[in-house]
């Protein structure tokens, strides 16, 4: 049986700080949670279960982790931070399902950590993530393809709200379309900045992302960012001079004007009003 999670407790997690030594260090954007409601919450969001193997990002002194270990069948935990991996040994030690991997994230291969470690489980992400990278680790994550049913994931507030915006809103963008063609987003939790030690001074909110089959083969895909990535760096212009004019694009006058016909829009329509499916239709008629 598993023991008891204890770090969510403000005493405890400033004991085992001032035990190591440890200052947050706000390369690596570290804000250590310490409301046992939130890790609770967080797991139960998740749909954590016995089978499952689940990947943290970022555990920090073991937080988050000691709640997923107590609920999942496995836990691979990836910190950057050296200095926290002893203490980790400490906080995880009666923890025999879980496995802290001293790496960064940006560089590990995180489809052969998983094949590696996971023992053939299910496998789902759960991370507080750090705020200051949050979108280079999930598009790195995201890009990868990485056999993964769902991500859990912590990040700033406006991050979340620009994840799952709509179309035509001042949140839609980009990393929008990327998150909503691989998976589905859901907000399931607002988190204040007073569970945190130290404060953030940002709201937090998790999101889970729950992941979809890929819609297009590769080659399609990554046309259908070029064209994305170049609407959204030209967002003032009409959705026709942002083709026109993208310097990684190289459609002709007729073509565009053909595709925008086919695909029933409006040369001066704007690009952030189109939704994922319009950009998959306009790419589609753009390439034939």
């Amino acid at each position: 049986m598993m023991p008891e999670p204890y770090l969510a407790k403000p005493a405890a997690a400033i004991s085992i700080l001032q035990q190591y030594g440890i200052r947050t260090q706000k390369k690596y954007g570290q804000n250590f949670l310490i409301d046992a409601h939130i890790p609770e919450k967080i797991v139960e969001a998740a749909g954590v279960t016995g089978s499952d193997c689940v990947l943290e990002i970022g555990p920090g002194i073991g937080t988050l982790t000691q709640y997923l270990a107590a609920r999942a069948g496995r836990v691979i935990a990836v910190e950057v931070d050296t200095g926290l991996i002893p203490v980790l040994s400490e906080t995880l030690a009666e923890y025999e399902n879980t496995l802290v991997i001293s790496a960064d994230v940006l560089k590990v291969d995180l489809k052969k950590l998983i094949e590696d470690h996971a023992q053939d489980r299910p496998v789902k992400v759960v991370a507080n993530l750090p705020y200051y990278i949050t979108t280079p680790i999930l598009m790195s994550m995201l890009e990868a393809q990485l056999p993964v049913l769902s991500y859990t994931l912590m990040v700033q507030k406006e991050v979340a709200d620009r994840m799952q915006a709509a179309p035509g809103t001042k949140d839609y963008g980009a990393l929008s379309l990327a998150v909503q063609y691989h998976t589905v987003p859901e907000i399931v939790l607002q988190v204040s900045p007073g569970c945190f030690l130290p404060k953030p001074k940002v709201g937090s909110t998790v999101i889970r992302l729950t992941s979809r089959p890929a819609r297009l083969a590769e080659n399609e895909k990554e046309a259908l960012f070029r064209i994305i990535r170049a609407v959204f760096s030209q967002r003032r212009k009409t959705l026709y001079n942002s083709l026109r004019h993208a310097a990684e694009l190289s459609y002709t006058a007729g073509q565009i004007t053909a595709a925008l016909e086919s695909c029933r829009l409006r040369p001066d329509i704007r690009g952030e009003a189109l939704s994922l499916e319009q950009f998959i239709e306009l790419e589609k008629a753009l390439e034939q």
